[in-house]
């Protein structure tokens, strides 16, 4: 049984999870404590501990009209089963009311920007150099070393 929480206190007992999306921790600091996070759970909903924890997410507020869904990570063993998926398709419901749009920002790969269209999300713009300015260290997804951010937008209202 899926069921999805929004967390509030304590959030940071979720960062090794949310270090396989974004591994850098201080940049992560930037933006979990004003941010949501959403902790998609499913298994046992009697289960006396988190053992059923499969994805989060963390959306933070830009202004009145925008979100970013600035990260997203499901632990390895469970990716593909669609849990990702749920997790966008609850979060795009839960503000539809408050935002019109969301946005995610992401490296340049196939893969990962065909998931995101596949969610609904279609491309917007890109930062150059983003992740060699902002990472103290190369970052690569796969044998992709991350240069820019592609942005991609979806609007939460039809």
């Amino acid at each position: 049984m899926v069921r999805i929480e929004k967390i509030i206190n304590n959030k940071k007992q979720f960062l090794d999870l949310l270090l396989l999306a974004d591994e850098q921790e201080d940049m992560i600091d930037k933006y979990l404590p004003d941010g949501d996070l959403f902790a998609l759970y499913d298994g046992d909903l009697f289960a006396l501990y988190d053992g059923d924890l499969k994805s989060v997410c963390v959306v933070l507020p830009l202004d009145s009209e925008t979100c970013e869904l600035k990260n997203i990570a499901t632990y390895p063993e469970f990716q593909g089963k669609g849990y990702g998926r749920t997790l966008i398709g609850f979060i795009a419901d839960y503000y539809k009311d408050i935002y019109h749009t969301m946005l995610v920002g992401t490296g340049e790969v196939p893969a990962i920007l065909s998931f995101y269209e596949s969610c609904g999300f279609e491309k917007s713009h890109r930062i150059k150099n983003f992740f060699t300015d902002n990472y103290d260290h190369p970052m690569f997804e796969g044998d992709i070393e991350l240069v820019d951010m592609i942005y991609l937008k979806k609007n939460l209202r039809k």
